[in-house]
C-alpha cells in the first residue's frame, strides 16, 4: 500500500501533521504512523479552550501495539475537537488528512511551522515511494 503525504501539510519528525488555513491550523498524525501503529484502540485529546505548546505532549494515541504521545506542532488554543474520532479512533485509518483530525488551533504564531517538514522531506523520511 502507497502512503499519502499531502503537499499543503506540514510535518513533524514525530509524525504530527498541521494544515494552516488563515489563524487556523488543523492536526492529525500521517498514514505513516497510522500504519506503524496498526489497530488503535484509544485516543486521549485536550478540550476545547486549553492551550497547547509547541513541541508538548498533547495527548496520546493508543494501539495493540503501543501507546504513543502526541506532539503539538504550534503554540495556540484548540477551538474544536473531533470528538466522532475520540468516540471511534478506529476511524482514523480511513481518511487520516480529511474527516479523521483530530483538533483545530487558533495559532499564536504561524511563523513556528516554518521549520516543519514538506510532504517531499517528510516522504524521504520515512522511505516513501
Amino acid at each position: 500500500m502507497s502512503l499519502e503525504y499531502p503537499d499543503d501539510l506540514k510535518y513533524l519528525d514525530s509524525h504530527e501533521y498541521a494544515r494552516l488555513e488563515g489563524e487556523i491550523a488543523t492536526i492529525g498524525i500521517t498514514a505513516f504512523a497510522i500504519d506503524q501503529l496498526g489497530d488503535i484502540v484509544f485516543l486521549e485529546l485536550p478540550d476545547v479552550g486549553d492551550p497547547l505548546s509547541k513541541g508538548e505532549t498533547f495527548g496520546s494515541i493508543e494501539s495493540v501495539k503501543a501507546v504513543e504521545d502526541l506532539k503539538a506542532p504550534v503554540t495556540g488554543t484548540i477551538v474544536e475537537r473531533n470528538d466522532a474520532l475520540v468516540e471511534a479512533p478506529e476511524q482514523l485509518v480511513e481518511d487520516p488528512y480529511g474527516e479523521s483530525w483530530m483538533l483545530k488551533v487558533r495559532v499564536d504564531d504561524p511563523g513556528e511551522l516554518d521549520d516543519a517538514m514538506t510532504a517531499d522531506q517528510y516522504r524521504e523520511q520515512v522511505g516513501g515511494d
